[in-house]
């Protein structure tokens, strides 16, 4: 089947002046975006020319294309349009073509509420894929699963506890992150006093939960616990606080456009020269690009996957990627590229094994859904949990590069252990 070769077309009176990682960049790092129509209002379409009498098969994807997400937003725009070309290449699902629709959210959350109604209303696709921040896949949760009923593929790490019929998390969770990292990270530095500071939404509030009950019960204990609006910026108490208490390892969770100053202040009061130890389980090569290497220079990080892994596919996958799609925005694990590549391959398997459309059949297949090759290794879905087994690593960053410490092997997510509902 040719590959689509629509050109890109500004919509009439679409806006061209917005950020620096905005419209007009995504269209420059997505110079292999060619197919896509702009629509609008961050709308596009990859129209892939099925004949006539065929409908083709509609896939939605949400995404921050613009504000302070946007680098990890452009990623997965790239990564669904990677995936589904391939697919189309090779005679596209069931025999007929794939139509990407692509939406930006623009990092702001009733934006992507207004997407996903328009998905599910407007645009009526068979399946809804994105979401970076948790509070950004509770505003697609109503209008496209609670309203709409339709099956919605959420890709970013997360807080877990996400157990509706209609939604599977194809990104790690805390037993694949929190329960295997801090007790290595304990037993090979003999630390033991935790500082949490955080972002004050659903899944730091959730992360620390775990976090506390896993160092209280290796032994360890937590010294501070603080929450902050996304944008705050003066983080000089807490530094303070952080410092006074003697604690000796800060696991954070603030996100942008919060991360930076608070990184910078934390840096500036010698908590990593006196010793301390930094920890941000999202983290990877997306966000070290924008960071003075010094601000994290020795942090970890605990993901399913890291441009340091060596398997064959994952690198072949990370030189396509970065073939197609040369810049800033990478193709990484912590800002959901990876999870959105799993998300659809996995898709893909489930669309083949019910041999329709029908939403209820392809959630039945997609629950025990796997892939042999993926970046990171192999994945697969637990049956009846709607989350996924996956390869965990854990890294440090080191010189601007993170580098793989501990390979941890298979890990189960247990989540949903009392099935969806």
């Amino acid at each position: 089947m040719k590959k689509p070769t629509i050109s890109v077309t500004a919509a009439a009176g679409s806006s061209s002046s917005v950020l620096p990682t905005g419209r007009r960049e995504f269209l420059q790092h997505s110079a292999g975006l060619a197919g896509l129509i702009a629509l609008g209002n961050g709308s596009f379409v990859l129209a892939s020319g099925s004949g006539p009498g065929r409908r083709s098969i509609k896939v939605g994807v949400i995404t921050d294309q613009t504000g302070p997400l946007s680098f990890a937003g452009v990623a997965n725009a790239n990564v669904a349009k990677m995936v589904i070309d391939d697919i189309n290449a090779k005679g596209g699902l069931l025999g007929r073509q794939i139509d990407l629709y692509l939406e930006d959210s623009a990092t702001t959350d009733s934006v992507a509420e207004a997407k996903a109604t328009k998905l599910v209303q407007q645009d009526q696709v068979d399946v809804i894929f994105g979401g970076i921040y948790s509070s950004t896949r509770q505003a697609i949760k109503g209008p496209a699963v609670v309203k709409g009923k339709k099956l919605y593929i959420y890709p970013e790490q997360y807080e877990g506890q996400e157990c509706d019929p209609l939604i599977f998390c194809t990104g790690p969770v805390p037993a694949q992150q929190v329960e295997p990292l801090i007790p290595w990270l304990m037993q090979q530095t003999g630390a033991k006093k935790f500082y949490l500071p955080s972002a004050d939404y659903i899944w730091p509030h959730t992360m620390n939960k775990k976090v506390r009950e896993v160092v209280t019960a290796n032994g360890g204990a937590i010294v501070g616990e603080e929450y902050f609006p996304l944008d705050h910026t003066d983080y000089s108490k807490t530094v303070d606080k952080i410092m006074s208490t003697g604690a000796e390892v800060v696991f954070n969770t603030t996100v942008p456009p919060g991360l930076a100053p608070f990184l910078e202040q934390l840096y500036n009061s010698g908590f990593t020269k006196r010793g301390g130890y930094l920890v941000c389980t999202y983290f990877e090569e997306n966000f070290l690009s924008f960071l003075p290497a010094a601000h994290v220079e020795g942090m970890y990080s605990c993901l399913d996957y890291y441009q340091d892994v060596s398997d064959p596919f994952s690198k072949e996958l990370l030189n396509r990627y970065d073939k197609l799609y040369p810049g800033s925005a990478k193709f990484t694990a912590g800002s959901a590229s990876t999870g959105m590549y799993r998300g659809l391959r996995l898709w893909e398997a489930a669309v083949k094994e019910a041999g329709s459309l029908k939403q209820e059949d392809v959630i039945k297949a997609l629950d025990h859904a796997r892939i042999a090759e993926g970046p990171g290794g192999a994945a697969a879905v637990v049956p009846g949990q709607h989350h996924v087994r996956m390869n965990m690593y854990i890294a440090q960053a080191k010189n601007g590069k993170f580098k793989i410490v501990k390979s941890l092997g298979v890990i189960d997510p247990k989540e949903c252990m009392q099935g969806t509902k």
